[in-house]
């Protein structure tokens, strides 16, 4: 590649000039000398050195995306479109900021952050992280951070959380179900750490004002693995037998719920109804429509990376940004007080 020495010798300038053409400040650069180097950067396809302007500037132009998985769920976390979508919305913001995004996934926090640190990412936007992370990720890491889903705000300084009304959206989901004549309704989830955990409170109070009492058979623990996810399912269909529906804390697990369902000749509203929780591409495209809690998925990405570019120019923002929900009512739940009243 052509540098900016050798460009200015070829058109007999200073390495000054050229540079200040490259660079935009022109004031002192005549309109003849602007076309003459810009033809030459077309002509020689001039690159910049990006890195040698960053290491300058002592920046690194870099937003870090971590994702951090759990060596018991999944080897492939960008098989759920959820985090498709959100990784969408981030990378539009950090590309149109002028930065470029660096994505690292793993299950393992200390290798998320050698990497981090390796790159001397400018700020991190993080996913996954819970809160026995917290500590380790502010001891390693003293930039700015946006936790998406973390519910760690309020604990370190430079450390934001965007996050969601989970609790609502799972209450005014099964307020729906036991609307709709339901009793019997069973949670599911593989976990009830951060987000499921603020989900199944909010299943729990649903309950409660119905004057359904929560028990602990309701959980139905998903083993999403890959070689034990199929016994996990046939398991959680037997015992759906005892449900009329089940609260689903995703909609990717409400869609897999569902196949399982129907590969066991079992209906879908007819023999039980079925509520996910993200309204992503599964639940519009598969028939029929899925009920499901609707979140602005690539809007959270979109925020996450506006709120750490703003962080990132010295402004200041809140400490928790929290986006809403709203129920999505399609063709998954049955309404069985027709059926009593029948």
């Amino acid at each position: 590649m052509v540098t900016i020495k050798e460009l200015a010798k070829r058109l007999n300038l200073s390495t000054t000039t050229v540079s200040n053409v490259i660079h935009g400040k022109t004031k002192e650069v005549s309109a003849a000398t602007i076309e003459r180097v810009q033809k030459a950067l077309e002509e020689y396809e001039y690159v910049p050195n990006i890195n040698a302007r960053n290491l300058a500037q002592n920046k690194s132009k870099i937003i870090g995306v971590a994702m951090k998985g759990r060596a018991d769920k999944t080897p492939n976390l960008f098989k759920d479109p959820f985090i498709a979508e959100l990784i969408g919305g981030i990378e539009k913001v950090v590309r149109n900021s002028g930065y470029f995004m660096m994505l690292y996934a793993s299950d393992d926090l200390g290798e998320i952050m050698k990497e981090v640190s390796t790159w001397n990412v400018d700020g991190l936007i993080a996913f996954g992280i819970r809160e026995e992370d917290r500590e380790k990720v502010r001891e390693r890491y003293k930039k700015p951070i946006v936790c998406i889903d973390g519910y760690l705000c309020g604990e370190h300084p430079g450390m934001v959380d965007i996050g969601l009304t989970d609790e609502e959206g799972a209450y005014d989901a099964v307020k729906y179900l036991t609307n709709k004549g339901h009793r019997k309704i069973a949670f599911l989830s593989d976990s009830v750490g951060s987000v499921d955990s603020a989900r199944l409170k909010g299943f729990q109070s649903a309950l409660q004002d119905a004057g359904i009492d929560y028990r602990d058979e309701d959980f139905l623990r998903l083993n999403p693995w890959e070689d034990q996810i199929e016994e996990s399912l046939k398991d959680i269909c037997d015992r759906l037998d005892r449900y009329t529906a089940v609260f689903c804390v995703s909609d990717l697990y409400a869609v897999t719920l569902i196949a399982a369902l129907v590969d066991a000749g079992k209906r879908v509203p007819e023999d039980i109804s079925v509520i996910g929780f993200d309204d992503n591409m599964l639940a519009k495209l598969r028939r029929p429509g899925l009920t499901t809690v609707h979140q602005e998925i690539e809007k959270k990405g979109v925020i996450a990376a506006e709120t750490l570019i703003t962080m990132l120019n010295g402004e200041s923002v809140p400490e928790q940004i929290i986006l809403g929900t709203e129920l999505v009512i399609r063709d998954t739940v049955r309404d069985i007080r027709a059926d009593s009243e029948a």
